[in-house]
């Protein structure tokens, strides 16, 4: 689903509803990033946890992120999601598993601003122990204020990659 890009005070007309889940390496950067999209205008959904546990497992969080991602953009609602571990490759994984998630590490503005561009990726995955509280945020905000380009090519590669996850058809 392409979305707008028109812009106002920096953010996409249509502002995602965002939804976040970290694990207990990414909870500092998760308090500040609840905090602060709240403050530019993002409805934020917090997928947990509440509380610090060094010993706790990110895939439920992530799931549920995902989860919610998916249900939000099935109902019509512009919807994007945030996972955050220490490096980002687990809870990206994890997102992954959910059907209609296309989940993305990103490492620099680049890979945040391609995959929205070019994958119309709906969650980013951000390492919070590889990046400092302003990095990971400049990177989360490229992600959700990039529109997906709507190009042909991109659709058609989405479109081949939806059809494997719904039918185990890979498409040449």
């Amino acid at each position: 689903m392409p979305y707008p890009r028109a812009r106002k005070n920096g953010l996409p007309v249509t502002t995602p509803r965002v939804h976040i889940a970290t694990d207990h390496a990414g909870m500092e950067l998760s308090a500040h990033l609840v905090s602060h999209l709240t403050a530019k205008g993002y409805e934020v959904v917090d997928h947990g946890p509440k509380e610090y546990d060094a010993l706790d497992d990110y895939p439920s969080f992530c799931i549920n992120a995902g989860v919610a991602v998916v249900a939000d953009q099935e109902a019509g609602v512009h919807a994007l999601g945030i996972v955050l571990g220490g490096s980002g490759n687990g809870e990206q994984i994890a997102a992954n598993k959910v059907k209609g998630v296309r989940a993305a590490l990103a490492w620099n503005l680049s890979t945040a601003k391609l995959a929205r561009e070019h994958n119309d990726a709906n969650v980013v995955a951000v390492g919070g122990r590889q990046h400092s509280v302003e990095e990971a945020t400049e990177l989360i905000e490229a992600f959700l204020q990039e529109p997906f380009s709507n190009d042909e090519r991109h659709v058609r590669r989405i479109g081949k990659i939806a059809v494997y996850e719904t039918t185990g058809e890979i498409v040449e």
